[in-house]
């Protein structure tokens, strides 16, 4: 598999040409993440630019539709697929949310929150064991945000997500981003969350832009990561060390020089707070 190092971003449709060209500066973006549902296909444009582009520089496949915390049996058929994708492309992990996305195999599009159950653990448990054993490598699962609690909820999420890993050994992607909107949406601590969160189960960070609407906070992917996201990824940098980083953009994308600034903020944020741990 691809070793990934420090930091990345989230490969786009409207970045294709500045990669195959060689315009982005040497060492300023060390990885890419794909989506990997745009490049499971039998052939085409889109395996077409994702060979182009991966010769120069190592790939990891992030999902959105495996749909871990379903009721509905697992879809073998898009697992063999990602599988094919995987085995093609040999990136450093292949990840998906920590969620479900629908029921019957009907699609909502949306990244919905687990109960917090021990019912919902042992579900969970059994399915990434599954997923894992039908990919033939460790799954990578990704803390999603959220704007509902259940009322049967028997622990936090921070309590959850720490057990399933322990049980499944799978890793984590840790989104700093969802864990802050989550905090504000539902009023736990943060740094809580970090502290209870297994250092060397951590794979890969995520950092995004949100929408602030004051009594609710949204999940957006369309801005500038915010000042108090900064803050917290210095804290997970300071408690984790230094963990391959990326920056999500998926709408409003702007011109790649833009998202190169913002790239090197997140190596100046990680710098000071890798500076700031006691030898």
């Amino acid at each position: 598999m691809t070793k990934i190092q420090d930091f990345g971003l989230g490969l786009r449709v409207e970045h294709y040409a500045d990669f195959e060209a060689g315009a982005e500066p040497a060492l300023r973006t060390q990885w890419l993440e794909i989506i990997s549902e745009n490049s499971m296909v039998p052939g085409g444009k889109p395996l077409w630019h994702l060979d182009r582009i991966r010769a120069d520089y190592p790939l990891v496949m992030h999902g959105v539709s495996m749909s871990i915390g379903s009721t509905a049996p697992l879809d073998r058929d898009y697992l063999r697929d990602l599988k094919a994708l995987a085995d093609r492309l040999q990136p450093g992990w292949v990840s998906d949310h920590l969620c479900w996305t629908g029921v019957d195999h009907r699609n909502l599009h949306d990244l919905l929150p687990m109960p917090y159950t021990a019912a919902a653990l042992d579900h969970l448990t059994m399915r990434v064991h599954e997923a894992q054993e039908l990919l033939q490598r460790p799954l990578v699962l990704e803390n999603v945000s959220s704007y509902i609690r259940f009322a049967a909820d028997e622990m936090s999420e921070a309590e959850f997500v720490a057990e399933l890993l322990r049980r499944t050994g799978a890793g984590l992607l840790l989104d700093v981003n969802n864990i802050y909107v989550s905090s504000r949406n539902h009023g736990f601590d943060p740094l809580d969350y970090l502290d209870r969160m297994p250092a060397g189960q951590i794979r890969q960070i995520h950092l995004a832009g949100h929408e602030d609407r004051g009594d609710i906070v949204i999940d957006t992917h369309d801005h500038p990561v915010r000042d108090e996201v900064w803050a917290l990824y210095a804290e997970a940098v300071r408690r984790f060390g230094l963990v391959p980083t990326m920056i999500e953009r998926d709408d409003h994308i702007p011109p790649l020089p833009e998202l190169l600034a913002e790239l090197g903020r997140a190596r100046d944020v990680a710098t000071a707070a890798l500076k700031a741990v006691p030898a």
